[in-house]
């Protein structure tokens, strides 16, 4: 069965690009079939991905707007990332003034991926950092939500904004949506702060926060330069490490839910 994740969080800068092409690109090494959807007008995972964002011949914006059949917009990244994507780029800006004249308009995402979704074990939906009409279909098209947070003050205050979002989509558009978890990135131990946050993020969210941590890594930040996921660029590194580990987490937690444990007799 097919899982959608929304990576989504509206504070820019927190890692939302970067953890979808790397989860992506570790989830597709450990054989699953995985297709990354990039709904961010600057195209940042499209290029991250190792693909022009000028030199596909269809977009998501062709096809939430100009309703192009979704497997004629799937392009292959590179082998050695293993991953499907659908491609974003500055025309994509346009699709959030034609997404409110169109019928449906929250639900365009969702039914396109209507359309492929059993081909792939996990569709991961990199959102633009703002709460508009992209952000909104993706969580209406999502099963799940994972939020990328950076570990520092303003990030706690704009996930209260994220969660009031999450539950009215739920209430009203998509009953089934829930925050799959909460990913510390950027994570500095030797950051009083860091550790603070960190903290009161499990104090408030419980399991829902990954036991996985993202730690600042020069070679993950080098990565997108390259156009590729850092366990291609440098599987080494602790980024790479790190990434592979969170695949891993979400991989258990999803068999977790598929098979829970037997009620004591």
């Amino acid at each position: 069965m097919t899982t959608v994740f929304a990576v989504a969080n509206q504070k820019g800068g927190v890692g939302k690009t970067t953890s979808s092409v790397n989860l992506a690109a570790s989830l597709a090494a450990t054989r699953k079939r995985v297709l990354l959807v990039d709904i961010d007008p600057q195209g940042n995972a499209t290029t991250g991905s190792g693909v022009d964002k000028f030199d596909t011949d269809y977009t998501i914006y062709d096809v939430l707007c100009d309703e192009v059949p979704t497997e004629q917009a799937i392009v292959q990244t590179p082998e050695d990332s293993g991953f499907d994507l659908i491609t974003a780029n500055g025309d994509l800006t346009a699709a959030e003034v034609q997404l409110l004249e169109m019928k449906s308009r929250e639900f365009r995402l969702r039914n396109a991926l209507a359309r492929i979704r059993d081909n792939y074990d996990y569709i991961l939906i990199d959102c633009p950092p703002s709460l508009n009409m992209l952000t909104v279909n993706a969580l209406t098209a999502a099963d799940s939500v994972i939020v990328p947070i950076q570990c520092e003050y303003y990030a706690l205050e704009g996930l209260t904004a994220l969660m009031n979002t999450i539950e009215k989509i739920r209430t009203v558009l998509n009953p089934k949506l829930h925050i799959g978890g909460l990913l510390r990135t950027m994570y500095d131990p030797r950051n009083s702060l860091s550790n603070d946050v960190s903290n009161q993020l499990i104090s408030h969210f419980g399991d829902k926060v990954y036991r996985t941590i993202i730690p600042r890594n020069v070679r993950l930040a080098e990565a997108p330069s390259h156009g590729a996921p850092v366990i291609t660029y440098d599987p080494k590194s602790r980024g790479a490490v790190s990434y592979l580990a969170l695949a891993g987490e979400i991989l258990r937690r999803e068999q977790a839910l598929k098979n829970p444990p037997a009620a004591a007799s």
